[in-house]
């Protein structure tokens, strides 16, 4: 009874907003909002930069995690901080962070301009570096895990067959943790197609261009469309809620 009080608060604090968007949603409005130019157009660019990023994610991501499941070298805790920062950085700072390295007159971003004339910044692929950039945590903290807990015996076996460590990744290693990154993909294109702040300040907030799911809601409220701010937001929770729970089943085991 006594940790009934505060559980019932603690959902309600959840439990409430939510319930709040489903009370106001516009239910009349909802198929001429959701097939309007502008959010067709923010749907299309944010399941195609979501896509793109999970994918950077997974290339960048595996191995980073497979370094810190798999090795020892001295310096794997600190790179295991760095990675995982994301997680609990301020999108906007992320955003900040990626204008001084990439932006024109960023330590990268720069020399990218000079040589060869290519400015990310308030661009698509500013969009998809902005995503990776929050996304690949939830990857490789998955990927990691699932890797930690796999029985290593067959790596062995396969090294001792004469595979080469290549091989022995492709074959044995990968398929052994399939669902673990399969989990972990999910959840960076989740995260990836969620995203606001590090996008917002990286890439800006251009129809067509920049201007994802997120910032489509926070454009409309900003300009009182709260019909569409409310049906967006709803969007997103619905693909939000429905990705944690088919997670949940398949993976954890659990209903």
């Amino acid at each position: 009874m006594v940790l009934l009080v505060p559980s019932l608060l603690g959902l309600a604090l959840l439990v409430l907003p939510m319930a709040g968007l489903l009370v106001r949603a516009p239910w009349g409005r909802l198929p001429a909002i959701l097939s309007s130019a502008d959010v067709l157009t923010a749907v299309r660019l944010s399941l195609v930069t979501a896509t793109v990023a999970t994918v950077v994610c997974l290339v960048c991501g595996v191995p980073i995690a497979w370094v810190l499941a798999r090795t020892a070298w001295p310096g794997r805790s600190l790179l295991r901080g760095v990675v995982t920062v994301p997680l609990v950085l301020p999108p906007v700072i992320g955003g900040i962070a990626l204008l001084m390295a990439f932006g024109r007159r960023g330590v990268v971003g720069g020399w990218l301009d000079e040589t060869f004339g290519v400015s990310l910044p308030f661009t698509t692929a500013g969009v998809v570096m902005a995503q990776a950039f929050v996304a690949m945590p939830f990857l490789v903290v998955a990927v990691e895990g699932a890797l930690r807990t796999s029985d290593r015996r067959y790596d062995d076996v396969a090294a001792t067959l004469g595979a080469s460590a290549w091989t022995t990744f492709r074959r044995v290693t990968l398929p052994s943790v399939a669902p673990g990154v399969l989990a972990g993909a999910v959840l960076c294109w989740a995260r990836a197609l969620g995203e606001f702040g590090a996008t917002v300040t990286f890439a800006g907030s251009f129809p067509g261009t920049t201007r994802t799911l997120p910032l489509e809601a926070y454009v409309a409220i900003g300009s009182g469309d709260t019909d569409t701010a409310i049906v967006l937001s709803l969007l997103m929770i619905v693909v939000s809620v429905g990705i944690l729970v088919g997670l949940r089943r398949h993976w954890v085991g659990t209903a």
